[in-house]
């Protein structure tokens, strides 16, 4: 009887152990579970922290000190404005005073350059709190008054003239501006009167009109 107890207590033994190693087994997966879904939680929590909601739109543009403005600025702004005012008028007048295509075409390259500098100056200029003038120079308005009077081959010739030496001699100021200010407003305007006035003196040099005495007069301003 006694031997037969101790057999029959080894399977039993056994399953004893057996059932014991699963449980053990089964702690260790629920703890190693528990460990992930914290640690994916807590990255989620990160990542979310650092991510806009879909909800809340896009996140607002830094502002930005747009810098002080200089009395060189307060001038440009003044030349851009002026140049403008007495410039468009001269786009008009080629449309029925030219007698060449060329010229016509650079009227209309000044027309619509100058629509849209003037509209970017005077936001600038009240973004700025710089006034700018509303009427051209006595001497832009004697320019226009002289190109209301000439016809054809006349016109062509004093439109060519005035407009390229206006150009070229305002080209200087751009670029001091453009590479001194420290005005964001400034800055942009200066590039794209630069780009503006680029495009004007190509279209007016495509004309063939533009002289050597013109190209001068525009040298002698130029700061030794």
């Amino acid at each position: 009887m006694m031997k037969s107890h101790a057999r029959n207590s080894q399977p039993s033994s056994r399953r004893g152990r057996l059932i014991a190693g699963v449980v053990a087994l089964v702690a260790v997966i629920a703890t190693v579970s528990v460990w992930l879904s914290q640690r994916n939680s807590s990255a989620d929590e990160a990542t979310s922290a650092h991510v806009p909601s879909a909800e809340a739109g896009p996140a607002a543009p830094q502002s930005s000190n747009t810098g002080a403005v200089t009395a060189l600025d307060k001038t440009f702004l003044t030349k851009v404005r002026q140049a403008g005012l007495w410039e468009m008028p001269a786009g008009r007048l080629a449309q029925t005073h030219a007698s060449s295509e060329a010229i016509k075409r650079a009227g209309m390259h000044l027309l619509d350059g100058h629509s849209k500098l003037d509209q970017l100056v005077r936001e600038d200029s009240e973004a700025l709190n710089a006034p700018i003038p509303d009427e051209a120079t006595a001497e832009q308005q004697g320019w226009v008054d002289q190109l209301k009077k000439a016809r054809g081959r006349a016109f062509d010739q004093l439109f060519v003239d005035l407009l390229r030496a206006s150009h070229g001699k305002v080209f200087i100021t751009i670029g001091e501006v453009r590479a001194s200010t420290k005005n964001t407003l400034v800055r942009r305007l200066a590039t794209q009167t630069n780009n503006t006035v680029q495009d004007h003196m190509d279209v007016l040099e495509d004309t063939g009109l533009v002289t050597d005495a013109t190209l001068d007069d525009v040298a002698s301003t130029i700061p030794k």
